[in-house]
């Protein structure tokens, strides 16, 4: 599921002022109104599945620019991003700092989504305008010229009449983030954002994630790659259903750090076994 806003912003965001004091919440407003800048902060979160615990205690601060969400699999990242997002209720613990659902943009797996609904790339793009042209509402000519630029933005001008179903795994990943582009939210969450894409595609992605990060805008990633994450992301958490490290990527993703999560998955595997 993706949040929208509800104004009518441009593409691109510029920060004119102070809107918050230090109380950690967002505090940069940017000339559409929306606020950004802020931190979100996790304290002793932990999530259950059914019965399962997915995610215990874990306390990261993330603020404005890169961050990524690193670790085994199963170890409880998209369950995390989801309940940032709002999508997944708290066992326990606080998540703080979080703006108004739609001032976050929650982007899941891509081989989670269902490609053969019919629908086209534009048709796709123009759901980012959701929230301020509702169910059915028109298209204006703003937001219309909005929908041209994003999908220009990101190469896929020429693909607006394309069903979904025909696209390529990098051709969708784009057209799925000129809807991000037309969301415009503050905070933009991503789960596994660069999967199945070419390498052109992945450059055009970092360089929009790179993009936001400079506005200010909270960018944070469920990824893999140690070496994109030690380029792009400063940031990191690295998880094991519990944070095993936080902080600078360089010193997170150490091989200590990194073994420490394959026992600890090693461990709760077995137990799972």
């Amino acid at each position: 599921m993706l949040y929208s806003n509800n104004d009518k912003p441009p593409l691109r965001q510029r920060r004119i002022g102070i809107a918050a004091g230090a109380g950690g919440g967002f505090g940069v407003r940017n000339l559409a109104g929306r606020v950004v800048g802020g931190v979100i902060r996790l304290d002793a979160v932990s999530l259950m599945q059914g019965r399962r615990l997915a995610v215990e205690r874990v306390t990261a601060v993330f603020g404005p620019g890169l961050s990524s969400v690193a670790g085994p699999n199963g170890a409880g990242k998209t369950t995390l991003l989801r309940a940032m997002a709002g999508l997944h209720p708290l066992a326990s613990g606080r998540i703080e700092g979080l703006p108004p659902s739609r001032d976050i943009a929650l982007l899941p797996q891509s081989g989670g989504l269902d490609r053969h609904f019919p629908i086209t790339a534009r048709e796709l793009v123009i759901f980012g305008a959701w929230s301020r042209i509702g169910p059915f509402g028109r298209l204006g000519s703003a937001d219309a010229t909005l929908v041209d630029a994003a999908m220009a933005r990101m190469g896929v001008a020429g693909l607006g009449d394309r069903m979904i179903a025909a696209l390529s795994a990098g051709q969708f990943q784009r057209v799925l983030f000129a809807r991000l582009i037309l969301q415009n939210a503050g905070v933009i969450l991503l789960d596994e954002p660069f999967t199945a894409v070419d390498a052109a595609t992945e450059a055009d992605i970092l360089d929009l994630l790179a993009e936001w990060g400079g506005e200010g805008r909270i960018v944070v990633a469920v990824l893999h790659d140690r070496e994109m994450i030690l380029q792009h992301f400063p940031t990191t958490l690295l998880m094991a259903r519990e944070a095993v490290a936080f902080g600078p990527s360089v010193a997170v993703l150490s091989e200590a750090n990194r073994r420490t999560a394959r026992l600890l998955s090693e461990r709760w595997m077995g137990l799972a076994a």
